[in-house]
């Protein structure tokens, strides 16, 4: 049976919605006969919608890897030109080594990077694969200021010299002149050329990244851009650079482009009407869920398993890291990296005063403009069938609010119910629609403040049979650790019920068997 070469694709994104859509078109649109491909994405976005447009590339495509990004940087670009700064460069060459570092683990034969901002030939990726070469970029043209004249993305020398020259050879402005147009006419023509430098649309053998190929900051160069260093870097490991110029690509760089952008997808796929390109990209009309939840130091108990459990239903999360020294924030960002997925780490803990901790949860949760919110701790999980009955919850029109029944479980199996352990006896508040019109004010209290705004009973609300089970006394090592937080943050029992903290320690307690 013939080897059929494995290529990633890959991207780190950071893109509007408007040309993320044409670029993943772009990707579905290529040619893959004789190839297995997966894709790649590291999500960099600011707009959840371009964060959603991958999803929805995920889901139709299938073998689709999306890593979130924690970076919160501003990337400016104007009718004129795009606004790099060294943090913008060096963070997209980590991006860019994170994802090497993946196609070495996983043993890919080809890793191809190409940038969000570029539509390709549908035949690129096949004819790229068939030159058999370790560094081999398809060429693409760019008027990198109004006023000038298109260049491609590859040069010869140095930074960005496009034209032959030796060591010690003096040239006359006419000289450089006529060299100049020799490369460019040279690049119109169809071919496969040994080059100097490189980018942004790159196929590389696994060959190239066993040697060691990456992006990484050369520190005695004071070249600009990430691609400089992984060219010098990969000449001076024996690796030749070449660039393809049978299928240009189109180079997406100012929003005047992306109506020529459009003209080259419907060029390129001439059969398909134009209605048929476009991945879906309007808001869903369905209800959105956003998970909501303060997390700290979970990475040992359930945080993964819980999260796991919210997957299927929510659409979006936002995590509150009240300053975890473990490893919880990575297990989010692992196991949400299917949703767009926001993250605020708290160097300091706020958890002595319970209500400014929920306020922030609030506030931070209220700016993603959600729809229905799901707020759980990360000790909390629904019965089954919550994933079968909560769309219904979600698409109703009468109540804006619901409350469950919460299960404090003594074990992974057993839940405890006596006279001060009886909290499955009446609901809660943990589903609500968000309001903006609604004024919502906070129980002013240390501790047991509530994680819903104090007034939030005012909408109109209604009780669900689903349960929740709470695992967060499950074991006798997190009872004993609650035991004296309650002791440390509250001695004079001013927030809660003396009995109650003592019951904590209770030695056999009634335990009843939970059947879902």
């Amino acid at each position: 049976m013939t080897h059929k070469p494995r290529v990633l694709i890959a991207s780190p994104i950071h893109q509007k919605l408007e040309i993320l859509s044409l670029f993943l078109e772009s990707l579905k649109q290529l040619k893959k006969e004789e190839l297995l491909v997966h894709f790649y994405f590291i999500d960099d976005n600011e707009n959840v919608d371009s964060s959603r447009l991958l999803i929805q590339f995920q889901e139709c495509i299938g073998s689709v890897v999306i890593e979130k990004s924690s970076y919160q940087d501003v990337y400016l670009k104007d009718k004129q030109t795009h606004h790099w700064n060294e943090h913008l460069v060096w963070k997209v060459a980590n991006f860019k080594n994170l994802i090497i570092k993946y196609a070495k683990e996983k043993n890919y034969d080809y890793l191809f990077f190409v940038d969000s901002d570029l539509l390709l030939s549908p035949k690129t990726l096949v004819h790229l694969v068939q030159q058999r070469k370790d560094i081999i970029s398809e060429i693409f043209w760019t008027k990198w200021q109004l006023e000038s004249i298109e260049q491609p993305q590859v040069w010869l020398y140095d930074e960005y010299t496009q034209y032959n020259t030796h060591p010690g050879e003096q040239l006359s402005s006419e000289q450089i002149n006529i060299r100049y147009q020799n490369f460019i006419t040279k690049m119109r023509n169809p071919g496969v050329y040994e080059v100097g430098g490189l980018g942004a649309c790159t196929l590389i053998s696994q060959n190239a990244l066993q040697k060691g190929v990456n992006f990484s900051k050369i520190p005695n160069l004071t070249f600009w851009g990430e691609d400089r260093h992984f060219c010098i870097r990969a000449a001076a490991i024996g690796l030749s650079l070449h660039v393809d110029t049978h299928y240009p690509a189109y180079h997406i760089y100012r929003d005047t482009d992306i109506k020529g952008g459009k003209a080259f997808l419907k060029k390129n796929t001439p059969r398909q009407k134009a209605s048929t390109l476009n991945i879906n990209v309007s808001t869903p009309t369905k209800p959105t869920l956003t998970l909501s939840m303060i997390i700290k130091d979970e990475g040992n108990r359930f945080l993964r398993e819980v999260l796991k459990s919210h997957l299927p239903y929510i659409d979006n999360a936002v995590i509150i890291d009240d300053g975890s020294t473990d490893n919880s924030v990575e297990i989010c960002r692992e196991v949400l990296k299917t949703v767009p997925c926001k993250i605020v780490q708290n160097k300091v803990s706020k958890f002595s005063t319970e209500v400014e901790l929920r306020q922030q949860q609030w506030e931070e949760t209220s700016k993603t403009d959600p729809n229905w919110i799901l707020n759980v701790d990360a000790d909390e999980l629904f019965e089954d069938k919550f994933k079968q009955e909560v769309e219904q919850l979600l698409e109703q029109e009468d109540y804006d609010l619901y409350s469950f029944r919460l299960y404090d479980f003594w074990s992974n199996t057993h839940y405890r119910e006596d006279e001060y352990w009886y909290a499955h006896l009446f609901y809660r508040p943990f589903l609500a629609r968000y309001r903006k019109d609604f004024s919502y004010v906070w129980k002013e209290t240390p501790q047991h403040c509530g994680r819903f705004p104090k007034n939030i009973f005012q909408l109109p609300n209604s009780i669900s049979n689903l349960r929740v089970k709470h695992y967060g006394w499950s074991k006798l090592e997190y009872r004993l650790e609650k035991y004296k937080r309650y002791l440390t943050i509250d001695p004079q029992t001013r927030y809660g019920i003396k009995e109650q903290y003592d019951s904590i320690l209770d030695k056999s307690p009634n335990l009843i068997k939970w059947e879902e």
